[in-house]
């Protein structure tokens, strides 16, 4: 849900991203006010505007407390490009990879996107209406000549004498027709593009160069592309020339301008993994050599510089960086000072204890037992979770995460799917039942393998 900022207080910005993160008071706090930032900059005089850079941020702690989730629901909140990489994709330049420039060209194309879905929509009432007209045109050949038919076979392939004439009159009958859906079965011819016959090849380059996508398939000349006659219901060829009109309507190049914009302007990139890129003190070889490589390639897209996309030149100056990882075997300060000094926020995430798993399981609005009552609600098995079952879970999470790996909110998913496999698998079975997790029921399904800590081990 994208809600206007200028209404949104850093406070407002935190109790949204309390409806689906338990905790972590401190991240939130910190990627608030770098949102409300991105407005106050967009308020400023010109001159003063390009000097005041975003105050990118590093989040330290262990897998499964929120990081992550943060920032995706941040970017959804501000309707901003976002875009999530793992810094371990990435190789330096000279080598066979992903090279760092990629994230900033994936992150626009990702704008595109979301621009021409917007841009679409307003178009959307033009765009019905002339999809509409398109399939009368189909279904109501005007120059066709109508001839006689025998009874029981049709043009279109119906079972009843379809009459084809090209007066008004008929028209808006058949256009009733389609509207209330008395059409939707019948098949019809539609022209659509064929489809690409070889995939793309990504092209990388070891220098500052644009990204080539070699798009063999659009060489539609050489390779057989264009259209083609394919038949299909009239309900779906109403879907493929909205589409088509969706498309023919939004106006491209103005598109990528505004794509372009916002992601200078309000671009979120959440570089996860950082920690497996940090070069360890003491140590020297290949490895740690290559790690420190890939850390001065994304130096300068952190700092600022301008990188060569399809769709125009992006400058990252302005691009908000968010780094994560939970630096067990590394600390932040064993990245390169450079890199260190373009994170100057850094917050640290906490491990969930029982109390914060009880929350998760209940209160967020993606709750995991709200949403397996609901999925077993579409098979009429309603799931009724016990307090005191829900205390149990928590505790189960929790006591499994200090003695095996610590992998926080993520256990429960493991957790929940383990004790409700017999529900989900025998649903079809169950419908009109009501079935209630308790405390013994969880003892029941779980407490062996809770117990067996090698087992524990490999299956929680």
């Amino acid at each position: 849900m994208k809600i206007d900022l200028d209404k949104l207080t850093p406070r407002e910005i935190t109790a949204e991203l309390d409806k689906y993160i338990i905790g972590q008071e401190n991240a939130k706090k910190s990627v608030a006010i770098a949102l409300r930032n991105r407005l106050r900059r967009s308020r400023l005089p010109d001159d003063i505007k390009d000097e005041v850079a975003p105050k990118n941020i590093i989040m330290i702690g262990p897998t499964g407390v929120g990081k992550t989730e943060i920032a995706r629901r941040l970017s959804k909140l501000s309707g901003a490009p976002f875009l999530k990489v793992e810094a371990t994709k990435f190789t330096e330049v000279g080598y066979v990879g992903r090279d760092v420039e990629s994230m900033v060209r994936d992150l626009t194309a990702s704008a595109v996107a979301m621009v021409k879905t917007e841009l679409q929509e307003g178009v959307q009432e033009e765009a019905e209406k002339a999809a509409e007209e398109a399939l009368l045109d189909i279904l109501l050949p005007a120059s066709k000549k109508v001839e006689p038919q025998k009874p029981g076979f049709n043009t279109s392939g119906g079972e009843e004498p379809l009459v084809i004439t090209d007066d008004n009159s008929t028209r808006e009958k058949f256009r009733q027709m389609l509207r209330d859906g008395k059409l939707d079965d019948r098949p019809v011819e539609v022209s659509v593009s064929k489809q690409k016959g070889m995939p793309s090849i990504e092209i990388f380059s070891g220098n500052n160069f644009e990204e080539m996508d070699f798009n063999m398939g659009s060489l539609s000349n050489l390779f057989g592309g264009g259209k083609k006659k394919k038949k299909v219901t009239v309900k779906k060829a109403r879907e493929i020339l909205l589409a088509e009109h969706q498309e023919k309507l939004v106006d491209s190049e103005n598109a990528a301008d505004m794509a372009r914009e916002r992601v200078q302007n309000m671009g979120i990139i959440f570089i996860d993994e950082i920690d497996k890129i940090a070069t360890r003190q003491n140590r020297a070889g290949g490895q740690d050599v290559s790690r420190e490589g890939v850390q001065r390639d994304i130096l300068p897209i952190v700092e600022g510089s301008k990188v060569n996309t399809k769709y125009g030149i992006i400058d990252t100056s302005h691009i908000l960086f968010i780094a994560a990882g939970a630096f067990s075997m590394s600390k932040p300060s064993d990245l390169i000072p450079e890199l260190q000094g373009r994170f100057p926020l850094r917050v640290e995430l906490q491990d969930l204890n029982k109390e914060a798993f009880k929350t998760i399981l209940t209160v967020p609005k993606n709750a995991l037992t709200k949403q397996y009552v609901e999925l077993l609600k579409t098979e009429d098995v309603h799931l009724d979770f016990r307090e005191d079952a829900i205390d149990k879970l928590a505790e189960i999470a929790e006591e499994v995460n200090q003695r095996t790996e610590n992998i926080g909110a993520r256990r429960l998913h493991t957790i929940m799917e383990l004790l409700l496999e017999e529900v989900s698998f025998n649903a079809p079975d169950l419908k009109g039942q009501t079935i209630t997790i308790t405390a013994d029921y969880v003892d029941e399904k779980l407490k062996d393998i809770v117990e067996d800590r090698d087992l524990s081990r490999y299956i929680l």
